[in-house]
């Protein structure tokens, strides 16, 4: 298993912790990694673009001129495509993009990403986060202490909801956002180059991306036999 040190938010270590291998040292699938990415960005598409048909563009419906007799070609109305103004032909309407993702596959994707924080050893763990008074200096002064952000890098602080200063504090750091553990994602994940975690959020997060059943037994059996 892979062994983080625990620091708190001055930055002194205070303790180790041990990742859950099947979590936190993962394979990292790259492919699986952008599928998720795809399908989150999909999501959050608002889908209101939307064009007036033929049916929907002001317009006489009149003919513009007789049907025979002039040397042109017929014509119903103004308001078909090929003429100024008229309705669009294929035009996009209001849709959603949402498309299912198989629930394995998202929870794979998640451990692939933190797999690969930890293997760029961007993943920091402390044993608390408490911000006195919900200030977002305090937060800054914090991040500092324990080395992120480095310049051109952003933060992810994934703690409990239940810690109201923090998510005060943080909401004006334009390098950094909070995330409540529920909420970790992949395209978070990969959007900020450092995670910062509790102790008890990274056990939490553990417990729920553990993966269960007969093959994920037989793996850990089997990694369990290949470490000295």
């Amino acid at each position: 298993m892979p062994k983080l040190d625990v620091k708190n938010i001055s930055g002194a270590t205070v303790g180790e912790i041990e990742l859950d291998d099947a979590v936190f040292a993962d394979d990292v699938h790259e492919h699986l990694l952008w599928e998720a990415v795809k399908w989150q960005r999909a999501k959050r598409r608002a889908g209101t673009h939307s064009t007036k048909r033929r049916g929907e563009v002001r317009g006489s419906n009149l003919k513009p001129y007789r049907q025979k007799g002039t040397g042109r070609a017929r014509q119903g109305d103004r308001k078909a495509p090929h003429w100024v103004g008229g309705g669009s032909v294929f035009g996009p309407k209001p849709r959603s993009y949402d498309y299912p993702m198989p629930k394995k596959a998202r929870k794979k994707a998640l451990r692939s990403a933190l797999s690969l924080r930890v293997r760029e050893q961007k993943l920091i763990v402390v044993d608390a986060f408490p911000v006195e008074g919900g200030k977002t200096r305090n937060v800054a002064s914090a991040l500092a202490a324990l080395g992120a952000p480095q310049p051109h890098e952003s933060v992810l602080i994934i703690d409990s909801a239940e810690n109201l200063d923090l998510i005060r504090g943080a909401r004006n750091l334009s390098a950094s956002k909070w995330l409540a553990a529920e909420g970790l994602n992949v395209y978070d994940v990969l959007d900020h180059s450092v995670l910062v975690m509790t102790s008890a959020t990274a056990e939490a997060v553990a417990r729920a991306l553990k993966p269960s059943g007969p093959r994920a037994a037989a793996a850990s059996a089997s990694q369990a036999e290949a470490t000295p």
